[in-house]
């Protein structure tokens, strides 16, 4: 071979792109997290700070519930046009956008407004956050094909968990020195904060227009099954078993959310005895264990998944067998059984439910087409959430027809919600049977 026979040598491009590809990822995986970590942080103000709210502004426990309901008035219609938007408009901005406006929301609480605008808040509040979750999910998963997405989506879930466990000692504490006004400055300067980030490192991925036969995303795509927005509608895919099923899971764990962010602290404290301070302890606790149960579910998950094991098995059992034990948890919390058992049943109860909402997520994201996959996590985001509009309007009815007795009967509610959504994850989805159906 002659010098001028000589292969040039192949530049490192491609490396140092995929290499900054991948670091990019990670960096927008962790801010979405704060992102969560901020935005359930916000929701929890009104459940720890419960008792000097209601008698500062001389709220009943049935008003007391409507205010917290009052958040999810628009959270669920903003929730599916949220998700339909970012299928439009790079969700990027649309999360930038949402961020200032509940940031902006909580002002009036921290400067001292009355009822009619704490009603006012936290339906404009709702309406802001309602698209947080299926947005975020959605730009972090296009940054991961298929067989990697259950761990930066676990993250994200429990960044929500995260945000809880540092709210609720934090918070507390500052209700307790400061008042409970100074807790909605806290979160609405920490939102402003993140968007001040956010503006310059958010982003969408690659895979949010295109999947990836070469790095695993779906096998379905190197066959060439891989359904297309132009071929798959939004009924189409709402109208698979394995959206409904996932759908109907995950509705009893924001059922639980709801519940948790609302009323357990009052629960605890009012209904099981527990002091304020071991009250916002256990809270932390439960919080604390549903990280470990999504993170061990993440890791579980894809073990399975890269082992060969179908969807329906690695994802859809997992989750369902979960509610199931949740749903036992609350069964016995509520039939009176207390005592030694009683943090043990807790956290089966309200620590381990939470693993549905990653496992919804992945599934739909598994059989949509890219460019239908916000509209379709929103859309599943906006039933879902209906949950946060009952739930707390139930439990105040049912305490102050009650009493404490109302806790107890709310939680075997709760139990019979979960056992139903356990049992339709179990029955329904088969993400590969929908997948093939949609690509034909």
């Amino acid at each position: 071979m002659t010098d001028t026979e000589v292969a040039p040598a192949t530049p490192a491009r491609p490396s140092q792109r995929t290499s900054d590809s991948r670091r990019r990822a990670w960096v927008v995986t962790a801010m979405l997290i704060v992102f969560m970590m901020v935005n359930f942080a916000d929701k929890s103000i009104l459940g720890l700070a419960a008792d000097p709210i209601r008698e500062d502004l001389g709220l009943s426990a049935t008003q007391f519930g409507f205010a917290n309901s009052a958040f999810f008035l628009l959270f669920s219609i903003f929730g599916a046009l949220g998700g339909l938007l970012a299928d439009r408009v790079r969700p990027r901005w649309v999360l930038l956008g949402m961020v200032l406006l509940w940031s902006v929301s909580q002002a009036p609480l921290a400067l001292g407004a009355g009822v009619a605008m704490l009603f006012a808040s936290r339906i404009v509040l709702g309406a802001a956050e309602g698209p947080a979750f299926p947005i975020a999910q959605q730009t972090t998963l296009s940054w991961f094909p298929n067989n990697k997405r259950n761990l930066p989506s676990a993250l994200i879930t429990a960044g929500t968990t995260f945000g809880v466990v540092i709210a609720a000692p934090g918070l507390t504490w500052l209700i307790t020195q400061h008042g409970w006004r100074s807790a909605f400055a806290v979160v609405a300067v920490a939102g402003l904060l993140w968007a001040l980030v956010w503006a310059f490192v958010g982003g969408e991925g690659r895979h949010a227009v295109a999947t990836d036969p070469d790095t695993g995303d779906d096998a379905a795509t190197a066959t060439g099954s891989e359904p297309t927005p132009s071929s798959v509608g939004y009924r189409r895919i709402l109208g698979t078993r394995s959206w409904i099923g996932v759908t109907a899971g995950y509705f009893s764990t924001y059922w639980m959310v709801a519940l948790v962010v609302a009323w357990l602290p009052s629960y605890l404290h009012d209904g099981l005895s527990y002091s304020k301070a071991t009250s916002a302890n256990l809270v932390a606790l439960l919080w604390a264990v549903n990280a470990v149960a999504l993170l061990g579910q993440a890791g579980l998950t894809g073990w399975l998944l890269r082992r060969g094991v179908s969807s329906r098995r690695a994802r859809a059992r997992v989750g369902g067998i979960t509610l199931m034990v949740s749903a036992a948890g609350c069964l016995a919390l509520g039939a009176g059984q207390h005592g030694a058992l009683t943090v043990l049943l807790l956290v089966l109860g309200f620590g381990i439910c939470g693993v549905m909402a990653t496992i919804a997520v992945t599934t739909v994201a598994e059989i949509a087409p890219a460019g239908r996959r916000g509209g379709a996590l929103g859309i599943m985001n906006g039933v879902v959430t209906t949950a946060g509009l009952i739930a707390p309007i139930l439990v105040g009815r049912l305490v102050d027809t009650q009493g404490t007795a109302g806790y107890q009967h709310a939680v075997l509610i709760s139990g019979v919600v979960l056992l139903l959504g356990g049992t339709a994850a179990v029955t329904l989805v088969d993400p590969d049977r929908d997948r093939r159906r949609l690509a034909q």
